[in-house]
């Protein structure tokens, strides 16, 4: 589990975060959301230590994140893995080099227990035969699928996804979703994904923080959503009269 604490950061005299708690759990799709300019990026990048909040904890199981050593900080990064929103793929490199990269630079592990590890997780993501490509020579959604691979070739503990969906179309959206979750209870990991797709709340979104302004609007589940009078859920997530007519279908069937 991870926990925010009255997190507060603010930019040039403008508060973006404005007093953030939540619990992210373990085991479970965790997911950040809300308009752009909400904060959700910035709280992303706070949680894994890119931005330094002004106040307030954040808290890795029982350890109390920004008082750590660089030491002991450094030891808990292996524990991470980052899947980045452009998937951040080093061109130069084969398919097989960008996974292993993490396990050249962090462990002693011998060439051919990385090559087991890599391949492993290469199968895990269901990409075979790509182990001599570049980035370049891979469709989108492949390249995603990549960053996934080498964001869990460390067996991390805590995974974070930055708009894993981003330009992808909406089938090879719901495979990363299925794949992310997959991955997530198979590993017992706290997954927290920055997401503005509205297919992944109601797909995926087992644990959701909603941010509006820099504050905490809604929290819940993809369930809860369902039955929620939440005005801002209302106007946010049901704004289009298609997804209106879905929620009261939904609700019909339960009555």
């Amino acid at each position: 589990m991870i926990k925010a604490i009255n997190i507060h950061k603010s930019f040039d005299g403008t508060e973006v975060l404005k007093g953030i708690t939540f619990d992210f759990r373990k085991s479970k799709t965790n997911l950040i959301i809300g308009r752009s300019g909400a904060g959700k990026t910035v709280l992303l990048k706070t949680l894994v230590g890119l931005i330094t909040p002004d106040e307030g904890e954040v808290w890795y199981d029982d350890i109390d994140f920004y008082k750590l050593s660089l030491k002991e900080t450094r030891k808990l990064r292996k524990k991470v893995g980052m899947l980045f929103q452009g998937n951040a793929l080093f061109d130069s490199m084969t398919i097989e080099e960008n996974v292993r990269f993490p396990l050249d630079m962090f462990t002693d592990m011998s060439f051919e227990e990385k090559q087991e590890q890599v391949n492993n997780c290469l199968d895990r993501v269901e990409l075979e035969g790509v182990n001599d490509k570049y980035p370049a020579e891979i469709s989108g959604g492949m390249q995603k699928r990549v960053g996934i691979a080498r964001a869990i070739v460390m067996n991390p503990e805590y995974l974070f996804c930055d708009e894993p969906n981003s330009g992808l179309d909406p089938k090879t959206a719901l495979i990363i979703d299925e794949l992310i979750q997959s991955i997530t209870k198979e590993n017992n990991m706290t997954t927290i994904i920055n997401t503005h797709d509205m297919n992944s709340v109601m797909e995926i979104g087992e644990n959701i923080l909603l941010l509006d302004n820099g504050e905490v609007a809604w929290t819940g589940s993809r369930e809860e959503i369902m039955h929620t009078d939440n005005k801002y859920i209302e106007n946010f997530i049901f704004a289009s009269p298609f997804l209106k007519k879905l929620k009261n279908q939904a609700l019909g069937s339960y009555k």
